[in-house]
């Protein structure tokens, strides 16, 4: 096993997809606890349907596929929250609607283009080898502006994820906090789609959240396991995916799924 870690950090470019998956399974790991318990947590399949036409379109124009993402990503992302506040739309309905809207754009601009070929197949299902140096830099800053407004308005978070008239009837401008909570998350989907894949990188949301809300009780107990949770899974399921060349979105997801089983197994114990 030590063999095997030591010849992971051997490569430059696994050493690049650990530290970016690591940031960004940690911050979605911070964000889906908010969105799970908030019953947004679809949103992070929908962006990712949403990040996934954008790429297509990018390299259908041969342009930067991040610069065009981010910026659709967080319009996608706002939409979707004034869509589900202010219409009679549900959210679940209004994700439904935009993420098989952008899915189905991108299938037919890849169709009509380059076709399904690596680069598109690297999107969708994740590849270790699809980080460049250039997106390292710019993954980490994103990474860190996520984790340092979270650790900021945390209180704030906090108080919105529990009870939205309460915090609004104390002077909390909610819905200022809830366009941050989607541009956060808008961010880490994109940052974390090159790793994970845009089918896959919801499960970096919902998955750690859920899984830690099987033994723990309060938000905070929450949000630290669900990081820890959320990390521990990515370096397994990345060792999982070199040591048996499995795609590394799917491999990472697989562990989270078994760790939820076995979480939920230890809280259903602890409950007798």
């Amino acid at each position: 096993m030590f063999a095997l870690f030591g010849e992971l950090f051997s490569y430059s470019f696994l050493v690049r997809a650990l530290i970016v998956g690591s940031l960004v399974a940690l911050c979605a790991a911070l964000l889906g606890v908010s969105l799970v318990l908030k019953r947004y947590s679809m949103i992070g399949d929908g962006l990712s349907h949403v990040g996934f036409g954008a790429l297509s379109i990018a390299m259908a124009m041969n342009a930067a596929p991040l610069a065009v993402a981010i910026p659709v990503v967080i319009v996608a992302a706002f939409l979707l929250l004034r869509i589900s506040q202010n219409s009679r739309l549900g959210g679940d309905s209004a994700i439904a609607l935009i993420s098989s809207g952008a899915l189905a754009a991108g299938v037919l601009v890849t169709s009509l283009t380059s076709g399904l070929n690596a680069d598109v197949y690297s999107y969708m299902f994740g590849s270790i080898l699809a980080m460049s140096e250039g997106d390292v830099y710019l993954s980490l800053a994103l990474a860190a502006v996520v984790l340092v407004l979270f650790i900021v308005f945390y209180n704030r978070i906090f108080a919105i994820t529990f009870d939205e008239s309460f915090a609004r009837a104390t002077g909390t401008r909610v819905s200022r906090y809830n366009m941050l909570l989607a541009l956060l998350t808008a961010l880490t989907i994109v940052i974390g789609m090159r790793i994970m894949g845009t089918m896959l990188i919801s499960g970096l949301i919902i998955f750690p959240a859920l899984t830690a809300m099987r033994v723990c009780r309060s938000f905070r107990g929450v949000v630290v396991t669900s990081a820890i949770v959320s990390v521990f899974c990515f370096f397994m399921g990345m060792t999982l995916s070199y040591a048996l060349g499995t795609p590394a979105g799917a491999s990472i997801v697989a562990v989270n799924a078994l760790l939820f089983c076995v979480f939920a197994l230890v809280g259903k114990l602890a409950k007798r």
